[in-house]
Formats: C-alpha cells, sequence, structure tokens
C-alpha cells in the first residue's frame, strides 16, 4: 500500500468544513479513549460500535460519515494496541500510554463519503459535513488504478493549506536498474551526513541551522501579538510555514539521496541507529534530528524493494573502534578523527567505520565467513535476504566487491 498527495483547492467555506471534519474527529477519538479507559475489556469492535451511539447523542457527531467516525474509533484504538505490545515486550521506561488528543490535524474515510470525478481531477465528499467538491492539484495519475483499490481518503491541513491523501492497495511498481555488482557500507555522522566504505563523503545540509535564524524572528514575532487576535493568527502561519519549508527540505535531500545510494549499488550495509536514544544527548539532539538520519534509512528501504536491490541494517557497535583490516580494537575519542593500527593501517575514522559496517552485513548475509588467520568469501545465490532476514529479494547476479581491506 502507498499513498498518493494532492493539495486541495475550493473555497474558504469548504475548508471551514474540512476543520469541522477534523474536530468532530478528534472528539470522536478523544470519547473513543475515555470509553476505553471507563469500562474494562473494551476492545476495538466495541469501540467502533461505541461511535454509533456518539452519533445518536451529538448532532454534529452525526454530520460525518459513519465510516469517518469508525476510522477515529480504529486510530484510538491502534494506539491502546500499541501500548499493550509495548508492555508486553518490557520495553524500558514509558509505554506509550494512550494521550487525549489537543490538535489534531486531519479526518480519513473509507470507502464511502467521497466520490471521484470522471477526469479524476476533483473528489466530492458527501456526508453531512458539507464539504463539497475539491480540485486536486498534483502529478499523480489515478487513473492507473481502480476505484476499488482506494482504500483510504485523509484530508489533511497544513500551513500552508488542505490535502488530500489516498491511500491505494497495490503492489510497488519495480523499476528495472542494471545491477552494478558493486556494495558499500555507510557510515553515519553529523560533520559529514555520510562517509561510505570507498572513502566518498557526503556533506550535511543543516536545513534546520540554516533558517533558524528566519525562524527565531518568526517566533518573536509571534510572542509579540496579542493572544487570540487575527495578527497572532497569520504571524503562528508564517512560523508554521517556515518550519514546514524546513521539513520538505529535509526529505527531498533523504529521497533523492536514498535513490542515487541504491540505484548505483547492489547492496548496502548502513547502521542500526537508535535515534531515540541518541537525542537523549542534550548537546547533540538538535543536530541529530536536523540531519534526518532515520527518514534517510525508510527510504533507503523502500528503494530497496523498488530497485530490487539490498540493504542492510547492522549494529554499529565498535565499528569504529575496531581495525577494518586486522580487526584489534583501537581505542579512541570523539575528537580523534584518524584511525592509526599498529598494523599499519591509516584511515579516516568514520571510512573505516563504513568498511567494518560493511564487513559485518556481509557476515550477517553469508557472503563472507571468517576462518582461522584469514577471511573467507562465498559465493552468492540469486536468493538473498532483506531487512534482518524477514524479506526475501530475488537478485540475479553476484552482488560482491573485494574491498581493498580484505
Amino acid at each position: 500500500m502507498f499513498v498518493f498527495e494532492f493539495k486541495c483547492q475550493g473555497k474558504p467555506e469548504q475548508y471551514a468544513a474540512i476543520e469541522s471534519g477534523i474536530r468532530t474527529s478528534q472528539f470522536i477519538r478523544n470519547k473513543c479513549l475515555r470509553y476505553w479507559m471507563d469500562n474494562k475489556g473494551v476492545n476495538g469492535y466495541d469501540l467502533n460500535k461505541y461511535t454509533a451511539k456518539l452519533a445518536k447523542e451529538f448532532p454534529f457527531a452525526n454530520k460525518l460519515n459513519s465510516t469517518a467516525r469508525q476510522a477515529s474509533a480504529e486510530r484510538c484504538w491502534s494506539a491502546i494496541a500499541k501500548f499493550f505490545e509495548n508492555c508486553k515486550k518490557k520495553i524500558p521506561g514509558k509505554k506509550g500510554f494512550p494521550r487525549f488528543k489537543k490538535n489534531q490535524r486531519s479526518v480519513e474515510y473509507k470507502k464511502s463519503g467521497w466520490s471521484l470525478s470522471e477526469d479524476r481531477k476533483k473528489i466530492a465528499f458527501t456526508d453531512k459535513n458539507k464539504i463539497g467538491t475539491l480540485k486536486l492539484i498534483g502529478t499523480h495519475d489515478l487513473h492507473f488504478y481502480q476505484l476499488e483499490q482506494i482504500q483510504r481518503v485523509r484530508l489533511i491541513k497544513r500551513a500552508d493549506g488542505f490535502y488530500c491523501q489516498f491511500c491505494i492497495a497495490s503492489d510497488l511498481a519495480n523499476e528495472e536498474v542494471k545491477p552494478t555488482g558493486k556494495c558499500i557500507g555507510i557510515d553515519m555522522g553529523l560533520t559529514y551526513f555520510y562517509t561510505d566504505s570507498n572513502g566518498e563523503k557526503v556533506d550535511n545540509s543543516r536545513h534546520l541551522r540554516k533558517s533558524e535564524k528566519a525562524l527565531k524572528r518568526l517566533q518573536r514575532r509571534v510572542d509579540k501579538k496579542v493572544k487570540g487576535s487575527n495578527n497572532r493568527r497569520k504571524a503562528i502561519n508564517r512560523l508554521g510555514r517556515k518550519h514546514l519549508k524546513v521539513s520538505r527540505q529535509r526529505k527531498d535531500f533523504a529521497v533523492k539521496l536514498a535513490r542515487c545510494v541504491m540505484k548505483y549499488n547492489d547492496f548496502v550495509a548502513f547502521e542500526d541507529l537508535k535515534v531515540r536514544n541518541m537525542v537523549k544527548n542534550h548537546r547533540l539532539a538538535k543536530s541529530i534530528n536536523d540531519a534526518g538520519w532515520f527518514l534517510f534509512r525508510e527510504w533507503l528501504k523502500y528503494f530497496a524493494i523498488k530497485f530490487g536491490k539490498v540493504a542492510v541494517p547492522v549494529a554499529s557497535h565498535y565499528t569504529s573502534q575496531e581495525c577494518s583490516n586486522c580487526g584489534d580494537k583501537v581505542k579512541k575519542s570523539l575528537s580523534i578523527r584518524t584511525h592509526i593500527c599498529k598494523c599499519g593501517t591509516v584511515l579516516d575514522r568514520d571510512e573505516n567505520a563504513a568498511i567494518n559496517i560493511l564487513l559485518k552485513a556481509l557476515k550477517l548475509m553469508g557472503y563472507i565467513s571468517n576462518t582461522v588467520g584469514h577471511t573467507e568469501i562465498n559465493a552468492c545465490g540469486e536468493t538473498t535476504l532483506y531487512l534482518n532476514l524477514e524479506t526475501v529479494l530475488r537478485q540475479g547476479c553476484s552482488v560482491i566487491q573485494e574491498s581493498p581491506s580484505l
């Protein structure tokens, strides 16, 4: 399943109707959460039935389509189920107890309550909320898919307007790419966004840092405005649009870079970083979040499936300390940026880590095995494993390439 997004064009009264639907969806979700908290043994099916009672009790809730009400209940239940799952896994710290929504920004419809025009350029919402017909602005072609494949339609409010998302149930269309026979390891960093096992570096874009001055100026303007005034609301909108631009810049950088990496390499090994734990370091939290490592990793996985390549996350423990040539540990602080080993290996610290990441991934996949005194490369078959040995991909050629350290 994947998502197509369009910008909605309509009249001010239609935008007000969308906002009303979003508030109603938030109200139903919070009511369902309170119902679950007050009654033991409530499951997802009970929450769906409870939405019908809310429609009878509150006239404004009845204006929203029944499937949209059920989707709000499902959102509530997904948060509850996630909480139970974290408790069963005994995850340390907070387990993610469901919270009441305060500023929800979307409303979701299922199979009913909407209809597309014949040219697929407009969408009409037919519930009592009176949203009406909205024009869809975008480059995606919905003619390629049947209406039965559209599972959900979602209206989203952002700082620069309203958007409509279509969740389409379809297999990802693979793109034919010629095999390159190359494999690389990637070490993520803050000075450089990443350094690969070939020594190539990609500069860190630092989108938030570059826009920080403008963001601070816009934030000061918000603080100077009178609370509840129209000028304050406009200032908040300007600030929101700037934050939205920064997030889009970060996403654009991650998508383009991940596509380039997966297109020109058959095997990519990268660090399985726990970003949630890393941002607990308050001195580096802003820089880590600004780098967008998690976003880059998710797009690597996506393009690996799309291009029929292999992407393997590996644990990054001691990759900076171990020598990529002899395997001995060379302890060094973060300020030491050059790896110097007694075996004679002198490498950039990040390049040494990238080679270790690649070797770990190759061992995990069974492409190389350690024997006494040397490293042996095994033949690669056509069937390989992807993402922690969970998804099986087909490959038509070997992706093994000897690195200088082997």
